[in-house]
């Protein structure tokens, strides 16, 4: 026997024995502050989650029955081993695939709830109909059941949908706001406010005036000019949405209402009431105004007026399919076209458009696809990403 190495294992079971002892130590606390805690719980009831439960599990299956039986605690081994098997249940387990019939039975759900909330007047029987005209076959009874389940009511005591109410409405309310741009002048940089008016059924714009003093002579004069009763914005408008600026006085909002327009105020700091307003300022501010120096009110007015028109005639907007607002749609070409780019504010912002042969059939056809005649460019930015500045002026069948 090697006696040099009677030191060095005599030091290793030295410090073993230590290590073992001082893990002893340790395992005797928590044993006892485990029975010292069960004791404050006295006759009340562990609740443990489900991650809790797993983890005593997991740590339980490595001690064995027998060991646990000595240091659990908290709850039986039997309890602990129970745990661990439905762990491993739960491992090989698979979710059950929905049966198609569960899912036929929720469309119908939707479908019978989006009728009865969009059609106030729609009975059970006209609901069954039109389910019946899509291809449902469903009875009078679930139809009831549905919609008792779900809190509406019937058809006679159902309330209008705010959805319906302001569909039917649309083509009576406009939006109004203030957005401002800077200006140079020969007094140096000065601020100027732009009122302008939007149909919310068309979102047509109008620029109502600009100007540096938006007083009260001059706020008296814009409302002369929308209610006029040959060519005013607001002529077969009930209702006009505006914020609660103090621009927007109490004289102003009387002037309207003699002219049965009534002036809806949103609510205090709330953007989201006059959204389409507000989408507006945001386009025409980064699509235009930001992009541009603007010198002299004469220099406001030509970008203002240019990029109104470039809005609602030739701007494709997703809200209306995609599509400008007022352009009638064109004969589509046909044969060998080519890709035209019309330019306004110096190239801040254009359009593309295919100049060909007419043929019979009408409607847009999208640029993006090589099927439109309408695709928008705002400052260099080209749209979708399907065009570039090489494109233009190459036939349509070559850019395929």
């Amino acid at each position: 026997m090697d006696t040099t190495c009677l030191p060095l294992r005599a030091l290793l079971l030295t410090v073993s024995g230590w290590v073992h002892r001082e893990q002893q130590r340790t395992i005797d606390y928590l044993v006892e502050e485990n029975r010292v805690l069960k004791e404050q719980l006295g006759t009340k009831r562990l609740r443990l989650t489900d991650d809790q439960r797993r983890r005593l599990a997991a740590k339980g299956k490595l001690l064995g029955r027998r060991l646990l039986g000595q240091l659990a605690t908290i709850v039986a081994p039997d309890t602990i081993m129970r745990w661990h098997r439905r762990l491993i249940a739960a491992k090989w387990t698979y979710p059950q695939q929905v049966k198609s019939g569960a899912g036929v039975m929720l469309a119908i759900k939707r479908l019978v709830l989006r009728m009865a909330t969009e059609n106030a007047t729609w009975g059970y029987s006209r609901i069954q109909g039109e389910l019946e005209a899509l291809g449902h076959r469903v009875g009078r009874s679930t139809i009831a059941r549905i919609l008792k389940a779900e809190g509406i009511q019937p058809a006679p005591d159902r309330p209008t949908s705010w959805r319906t109410f302001l569909k039917s409405h649309w083509g009576q309310v406009a939006a109004c706001d203030f957005f401002t741009t800077e200006v140079w002048t020969a007094r140096g940089l000065v601020t100027y406010y732009t009122l302008f008016v939007i149909d919310l059924k068309t979102r047509v714009v109008e620029i109502a005036g600009s100007t540096p003093n938006p007083n009260s002579a001059w706020m008296t004069q814009v409302a002369r000019q929308l209610t006029d009763h040959v060519d005013g914005v607001l002529r077969g408008h009930s209702f006009l949405l505006c914020d609660r600026d103090s621009i927007f006085s109490a004289h102003w909002r009387a002037m309207l209402k003699r002219e049965g327009v009534r002036v809806v105020q949103t609510p205090y700091r709330a953007p989201n009431a006059n959204a389409y307003a507000e989408r507006f300022v945001r386009s025409i501010k980064y699509e235009c105004l930001r992009r541009m120096m603007l010198f002299g009110e004469r220099g406001l007015q030509r970008a203002l007026r240019e990029y109104v028109e470039h809005y609602n005639e030739e701007r494709p907007h997703q809200g209306v399919g995609n599509r400008p607002l007022l352009r009638m749609r064109e004969p589509r070409p046909t044969g060998v076209t080519e890709v035209q780019e019309m330019e306004r504010l110096g190239g801040h912002s254009t359009h593309l458009q295919t100049v060909g042969r007419m043929m019979g059939q009408y409607g847009h056809r999208s640029i993006s696809r090589l099927d439109t005649t309408d695709f928008v460019l705002a400052s260099g930015h080209h749209g979708y990403g399907q065009l570039r500045p090489k494109h233009i002026g190459r036939p349509v069948e070559k850019l395929k």
